[in-house]
């Protein structure tokens, strides 16, 4: 009958076949869940897949960022950037997707769709500029292409972005930088009634390591009234963004190579943008015996004018090919 022996500094000890049986121990059963701090809660919860991730407002702010998009960065495998200024919406790429300026990533703000259908500059344009991290109360992520109140943009996943209603402590911030950095924030909430009214204002310049700056001027403004819970209540949000930009944009390698330009510089200084999003948003929520009722009104207005020149002076050697993108539209809803 064979046994078993095991090594050891000391030895070796060998035990029968019959012996090792008896030596072994059955394990107790174990589960394993993806987890994710659930908004709010001080403790991690089990969720029901590892594409799906929640974050309180507290641990997205704890991270450190340049820019508004990379707030969203806290999602895993989720890569923010930019061309075009840091005006213009994100580019963002997700599980291994280039999802242009947001075309196949569903993002929400409120229950306010942020991603613009039929957009001038691509279909399911999503900028989120006009967001204020400061005031993130949490965000809530789904990755894949597997839930149909999405909607058409949800490919690769979804980003459902909630407000808070009321701050801890009011916020005054003065914040300085490299390469022209400057951003002003003052936001507090104070009871009104039997609700909270939050009031924020951001004002921010940046003008970025180029050549030809950004000179990125940025003003931001939130009002928003709420009374009761997630569940049983109601809020009432307004918001107004408005922002103007120099483009930094691509150039060709051959005028570096020749000196023409640095590889910081611009073959066109005149390039830029300016945007801006004005909204008005409602929810609404009841519990009750035989379930939950939602409603989510929005009315927003979104412009943007972009001044591009990609080909330079191929097609016009004289007035350069420089040319002009105009997109103005008005998004509502009555019923959500």
């Amino acid at each position: 009958m064979q046994g078993v022996c095991i090594g050891a500094a000391s030895g070796i000890l060998c035990l029968s076949a019959a012996e090792a049986q008896t030596e072994s121990q059955a394990l107790p059963e174990m589960t394993v869940y993806a987890t994710a701090q659930s908004s709010g809660a001080a403790d991690a919860q089990p969720v029901a897949a590892a594409s799906e991730r929640n974050f309180s407002g507290e641990q997205l702010n704890a991270l450190p960022f340049a820019r508004v998009g990379e707030v969203l960065e806290a999602v895993p495998g989720l890569i923010v950037t930019q061309h075009s200024g840091e005006g213009k919406a994100n580019q963002y790429f997700l599980r291994g997707f280039n999802l242009d300026h947001g075309t196949d990533l569903a993002i929400t703000v409120d229950g306010m769709p942020v991603n613009m259908p039929t957009h001038g500059h691509g279909q399911g344009y999503a900028d989120i500029n006009f967001l204020i991290p400061e005031l993130i109360q949490s965000l809530n992520v789904r990755k894949g292409p597997y839930y149909a109140d999405a909607g058409d943009f949800a490919s690769a996943g979804t980003i459902g972005i909630d407000y808070l209603g009321k701050l801890p402590k009011n916020i005054f911030e003065l914040t300085f930088g490299s390469f022209g950095y400057q951003r002003a924030l003052a936001a507090g909430s104070t009871a009104v009634g039997e609700g909270t009214l939050l009031a924020a204002v951001e004002a921010s310049k940046y003008n970025g390591p180029w050549d030809v700056p950004d000179n990125v001027r940025k003003l931001n403004g939130v009002l928003r009234y709420s009374q009761g819970t997630a569940t049983d209540g109601f809020t009432l949000t307004g918001m107004a963004y408005a922002n103007r930009w120099t483009s930094t944009d691509q150039v060709a390698q051959r005028a570096v190579d020749q000196g023409v330009i640095g590889k910081l510089g611009s073959l066109d200084p005149t390039d830029g943008g300016q945007s801006s999003r004005f909204s008005l948003s409602g929810n609404f929520a009841q519990s009750s015996d035989i379930g939950q009722t939602r409603i989510n009104v929005y009315v927003v207005h979104s412009s943007l004018r972009l001044f591009n020149n990609f080909t330079y002076f191929l097609a016009d050697p004289v007035n350069g090919d420089q040319f002009s993108q105009l997109d103005r539209r008005m998004l509502k809803v009555w019923l959500g």
